[in-house]
């Protein structure tokens, strides 16, 4: 006889820590995954902490059977989505399973009937938590870690999603630039040109006034990304909370701006791969771990990077200097990430429908990650 699927809903500390560590026993044999640092993954599930859940709310439910965790779900629902997206769309996230159609049928089950009972009449996912954090399930590319800020998964999870009644909504791609190669005559050409513009202002980050520039990156990335599919903006405190949260990682050679006539218009943030440094921490910062952290931070020069956000404002991204900006950012980008010791960089995520890609292909981009965003309406 089948044991009995419980379906508990996080209520108290212990059981969000039960709820943070249900992926540890399903990939300790997956050489390629990377335990998130715990008290990261507290502090992006809460209510108090993160501000998402100033326009949002969330419930998480941990599967067990025979007392053991096998599988989490989490619903939410953002105020922002449903003015900027869809009335009625919730959004599902932090999926975990193991490979049994039956637990994760029951944990959709649940996080659908919560949406359903407050309105929500579709869903889509996964999101962690936010449109803006990790997002997609994991569904090409098993076969390296995740870097900074980008999720893993099983092979057999795509199976169990689409086996609850889910299709494809929308893939992203994570592209892999190699950073020594210099890029083709024809983009070097279109550089070359925005060198000699002098309508645009090349420039990196000003760190004595860090926390506003942050605010000018994500409202050049707001601006950019509006017209995209899914888009919710970042709200001021969460771009606050993003500048205090990144500050440690962030260095004045892998920020950069383009201002077009003295007007803030383009941006790109490079970031090290922090999953390189923590890898054999198992999630954990304390007693010993931070100090490895700190030491590896200080010592060790990364190879690997991500590019989490990149944007130019609506008005330029169909005329020439628009091009020349993103071109020339992403080469002043690649020349000192060289001279830094970087090998590879990845620029992620990008959605298949998005007219960058064609700007990716012509500098020898390549997809090395795919993940998806599903969808299941429920009225």
């Amino acid at each position: 006889m089948t044991a009995a699927i419980e379906i508990r809903p996080v209520e108290d500390k212990r059981e969000l820590t039960r709820f943070i560590r249900v992926p540890y026993p399903i990939y300790k044999d997956d050489p390629h995954y990377v335990v998130p640092l715990e008290y990261e993954r507290r502090e992006l599930l809460s209510e108090k902490k993160n501000p998402y859940f100033k326009h949002a709310e969330a419930q998480y439910w941990t599967a067990y059977r025979n007392g053991e965790a096998v599988g989490r779900i989490s619903a939410q629902i953002d105020d922002l989505v449903q003015s900027h997206v869809r009335k009625g769309l919730g959004h599902f996230g932090m999926f975990e399973c193991v490979d049994d159609p039956e637990v994760a049928g029951r944990l959709f089950e649940t996080a659908e009937a919560w949406l359903a009972e407050r309105g929500m009449t579709a869903v889509h996912g996964p999101f962690n938590v936010s449109v803006n954090g990790e997002c997609g399930l994991l569904i090409g590319g098993f076969d390296m870690p995740p870097r900074l800020m980008m999720g893993h998964a099983r092979p057999y999870y795509q199976g169990l999603v689409e086996g609850a009644g889910y299709e494809k909504a929308k893939d992203l791609f994570a592209y892999t630039l190699t950073v020594e190669a210099e890029f083709p005559p024809v983009p070097r050409r279109i550089i070359k040109a925005c060198r000699r513009n002098r309508r645009v202002n090349y420039r990196m980050i000003d760190m004595k006034n860090y926390e506003a520039e942050i605010q000018t990156a994500i409202s050049i990335f707001n601006d950019a990304w509006q017209d995209n599919w899914g888009f919710v903006p970042f709200t001021e405190d969460e771009a606050y909370h993003l500048a205090k949260n990144l500050k440690p990682f962030v260095r004045k050679e892998a920020f950069h701006f383009c201002d077009y006539d003295g007007e803030p218009a383009a941006m790109m943030i490079t970031l090290p791969n922090i999953n390189d440094y923590i890898r054999d921490l198992n999630g954990k910062l304390w007693p010993f771990g931070w100090m490895k952290f700190a030491y590896r931070m200080l010592t060790i020069a990364t190879t690997d990077v991500r590019v989490p956000l990149m944007g130019i404002r609506k008005e330029h991204q169909t005329s020439m200097p628009g091009a020349q900006m993103a071109f020339r950012l992403f080469e002043e980008t690649r020349i000192l990430q060289h001279q830094y010791g970087v090998r590879t960089g990845e620029l992620s995520w990008v959605l298949e429908d998005n007219p960058l890609r064609h700007m990716l292909d012509s500098i020898n981009c390549t997809i090395n990650k795919t993940y998806r965003i599903f969808g299941k309406e429920l009225a």
